[in-house]
């Protein structure tokens, strides 16, 4: 850093006193440790490419900040960012820097740069080669950042800056017209400035003699020096404070690289705590161009790059990343088992203004009342009795009953939660009413809180009376329609269908309700049969129209509720539920007044809760005799 260093263009690498948009301020000889050191020169801070460095900058700490003095290296790279700059293409400087102390809150008071770099686009708008603007890390005390500087208030027109600079080195006499001279503080200490750059020269020679080991044991023992200077002054009996001992100080702190735990981890400006965090702000450009190119996640680059770029990590890294955002706003997108079919039912029921239902029905069907033939002479006798068959139904109360906190109430904004609840509640209530009435509630019965049987009559358990029940015999199926070498043309899911087809059909032979039938079936049996095919992979139902002619239904509903229903028969028989057919004007839901579905809410102030109730009272069964059939098969085995 002689008397002949010539340089291609100057800047502010940083301003003094500047508060930046994250609300740091750099303060007065921050920086006075990297006074008339040579760091490298990049562009836009990348230094991963050995092609990214553009030369080198000689950093001269002045009164009001640290000033750079660029030199372009003789390649492609260095030449084409030359041009750059000389043409005004690039007017922005930044630093990298790291070990850096805060007193005061954001008063950054120390820390060493450790490249200088152009940038296309500063913090600060309106920065130039010599007043760029400034931007660091995130907030918190970090121990390595990017950083801006940029002017305010100076009353200089930033376009009359340097311009006159960004020339190139042709003669000595140019050298030394332009040539930074480092700032002496009092006349009295040229002469041991003079005798500091020899010193200089001298110690470069030699560390650069040394391995990465010498080097790193001699800049660990510099920063425990720097850091400990007070005691050192101590233990040598002198405890003055005058300039000599100061410079000694800042030529120490010249040679140190940043390479000690002494340094990283204790202040000796006032930090607030001894936490050190690191932090490269600008390269966000390069994390994200990473992520792009290799299609991966913002947070699994910048995880990279913490890991091998940082040199110490970033504690709590995830709060750096931005804030989640809900896909679906308002109302989170509800879980829940398919409800499709429960509408259908809720509906399809025969709806009766009262709850106590009685059945009567005459068994005129017995032989004995059939009617007869006389022959003359012989006493006529009398038919047998009319079997009358009757039963009665009583209603059941059947309630969903939740609560809320109000605390929670006040503090979920984006939606009702209160109305989101009831509307849950609900789906609930209308759910559980809709199974009963179909297969019953899969609760025990000494379970308190089941919906009886005896009160809301399952169609897939009623009694023969009500509900037909037939079973599906694949097997038989199977050796029928083998023995006509159908297993030579057809899957096996075509013999399942047609097993399920004829089951129905023959069983509906019997059935004596009213209107057409509506089918309620699992998923997996209805893909079963449609996936019927031939031995060409042609479907035998195209889609489900074409099933609903072959069972000859007016619907078809699928429910997954259904799935491992098994019921146990008085002869102590395993009957797996496949599929109910039933009309359900044949089934009634009864309820009196002020017995339906009804909504309640209640403040308890005792616990500051938001109690919600719903509520009915009803009774339900089917009123046709074997108007109901339910296909089964027996899996007692």
């Amino acid at each position: 850093m002689g008397k002949n260093f010539d340089y291609d263009f100057s800047g502010w690498a940083t301003r003094n006193d500047i508060k930046c948009a994250d609300g740091r301020t750099i303060r007065q000889n921050a920086f006075i440790g990297d006074n008339n050191t040579i760091v490298p020169l990049v562009y836009q801070h990348n230094h991963k490419d050995i092609t990214n460095v553009l030369g080198h900058a000689l950093l001269v700490n002045k009164p009001e900040g640290v000033r750079m003095y660029g030199k372009f290296n003789d390649t492609y790279e260095g030449m084409h960012a030359r041009t750059a700059v000389e043409n005004g293409d690039i007017t922005a400087l930044s630093i990298y820097a790291n070990g850096l102390k805060h007193a005061n809150g954001k008063d950054v008071v120390h820390g060493s740069i450790r490249e200088v770099s152009l940038v296309i686009s500063p913090a600060n708008p309106g920065a130039t080669i010599d007043y760029v603007s400034m931007s660091h890390g995130e907030d918190g005390e970090d121990e390595e950042a990017i950083i801006y500087s940029g002017y305010q208030d100076f009353n200089v027109n930033p376009s009359t800056l340097d311009r006159d600079i960004l020339t190139h080195a042709s003669n000595e006499k140019e050298d030394e017209e332009d040539e930074p001279e480092p700032k002496p503080e009092k006349d009295t200490k040229k002469k041991g400035a003079d005798m500091a750059d020899s010193s200089k020269n001298d110690i470069l020679k030699v560390l650069d003699t040394l391995d990465e080991e010498q080097q790193a044991a001699v800049q660990a023992a510099i920063g425990y020096a720097v850091e400990h200077a007070d005691e050192i002054k101590k233990q040598a009996g002198g405890d003055n404070d005058d300039d000599d001992e100061e410079d000694v100080d800042n030529e120490a702190a010249h040679y140190y690289e940043g390479g000690s735990d002494f340094m990283s981890h204790h202040n000796i400006f006032e930090a607030e705590d001894d936490k050190v965090y690191t932090l490269s702000h600008a390269a966000q450009e390069d994390i994200l161009y990473d992520a792009k190119q290799r299609g991966s996640t913002f947070r699994t680059a910048f995880k990279e790059y913490v890991e091998s770029e940082l040199q110490h990590g970033i504690d709590d890294i995830d709060q750096l990343f931005p804030d989640y955002e809900d896909v679906y706003k308002g109302e989170p997108e509800t879980f829940k088992r398919d409800q499709s079919w429960v509408a259908s039912v809720m509906n399809g029921v025969h709806k009766a203004p009262y709850a106590r239902v009685r059945t009567r029905f005459a068994d005129a069907r017995g032989k004995e009342l059939r009617a007869k033939g006389y022959i003359k002479g012989d006493e006529k006798t009398i038919a047998g009795n009319i079997k009358l068959l009757k039963r009665t139904t009583d209603p059941q109360t059947i309630y969903r009953k939740d609560a809320l906190e109000r605390d929670d109430i006040i503090d979920i904004t984006d939606f009702d939660v209160v109305n989101y609840q009831y509307k849950i509640m609900r789906e609930n209530l209308d759910e559980d009413i809709a199974l009963a009435i179909l297969v019953g509630d899969d609760r025990s019965d000494d379970d308190r809180e089941q919906i009886k049987p005896e009160h809301i009559r399952p169609i897939w358990t009623d009694e023969e009376l009500y509900t037909l029940h037939a079973d599906v015999d694949f097997d038989a199926m199977k050796a029928t329609l083998q023995g006509t070498e159908t297993g030579k043309h057809f899957s096996d899911n075509y013999i399942y269908a047609e097993a399920m087809v004829q089951t129905l059909l023959y069983t509906r032979e019997k059935y004596k309700g009213s209107g057409n039938l509506a089918m309620y079936a699992t998923p997996h049996l209805i893909n079963q049969m449609l996936l019927s095919r031939d031995l060409n992979g042609r479907r035998i139902y195209q889609n489900l129209s074409d099933l609903q002619a072959a069972l000859n239904v007016s619907s078809i509903h699928t429910i997954e509720q259904f799935e491992g229903r098994v019921r146990t028969t008085a002869d102590n028989k395993k009957k797996k539920l496949l599929a109910l057919f039933v009309n359900l004007n044949d089934y009634q839901v009864g309820s009196v007044k002020g017995g339906e579905i009804t909504k309640f809410q209640q403040f308890d102030i005792d616990f500051n809760q938001e109690k919600m109730l719903l509520e009915t009272r009803l009774s339900g069964a089917m009123i046709k005799p074997w108007a109901a059939i339910a296909i089964e098969e027996d899996v007692t085995a």
